[in-house]
């Protein structure tokens, strides 16, 4: 049986200021929320997204984590507020026993087929999805290691190498269309 699925352009990012930038690029480029698939532990979820109550009491006056706000503000504050709010609501699933948040269309259809479309492990269900192997082994370590996984299904042409460029000048990893 051959894989129907449309392709997407995937990458793995290693920092939340990378993810931020490359999510917000996609919904500049007309991508909405429910378009855009992000994978992430939830250590890195718990991690990057801490709710707003927490976040304010860890950030103290004078700490590098303030000093660091500063820099690029209406970035941190519009893009981190749209892909918390992202990894907080809407179509998101939790994998329990393999500490994963998945959001997007990626979610809905592994949630469609149940969760246990993961039970046989997260690269069964990345290469079943169209993912090379190589591809999905790469993402299921960099998500061990605190990175985050994007995918989204390109429109056209000029949107497979535009995404592919914008994941690559973001420090993007294991970048595919697959």
């Amino acid at each position: 049986m051959t894989n129907t699925r449309p392709k997407m352009v995937m990458a793995v990012f290693r920092n939340r200021l990378d993810a931020q930038t490359a999510y917000d690029r996609l919904i500049l480029r007309g991508y909405r929320n429910n378009e855009i698939n992000i994978l992430m532990s939830d250590t890195t979820r718990k991690t990057y997204f801490l709710p707003d109550e927490e976040q304010s009491n860890s950030a103290r006056a004078g700490s590098a984590a303030t000093e660091g706000m500063g820099v690029g503000g209406a970035i941190g504050t519009a893009i981190g507020a749209t892909l918390a709010a992202v990894m907080a609501v809407g179509t998101s699933l939790m994998i329990p026993g393999f500490g994963l948040v998945i959001a997007g269309p990626i979610a809905a259809a592994l949630a469609g087929g149940g969760a246990g479309a993961v039970t046989g492990g997260l690269i069964g269900a990345l290469v079943g999805w169209g993912i090379p192997e190589p591809n999905a082994d790469a993402y299921q370590r960099a998500l061990r290691e605190g990175g985050i996984v994007f995918g989204v299904i390109p429109r056209n042409n000029e949107d497979v190498d535009a995404i592919k460029e914008v994941f690559t000048d973001l420090h993007g990893e294991s970048i595919c269309y697959c």
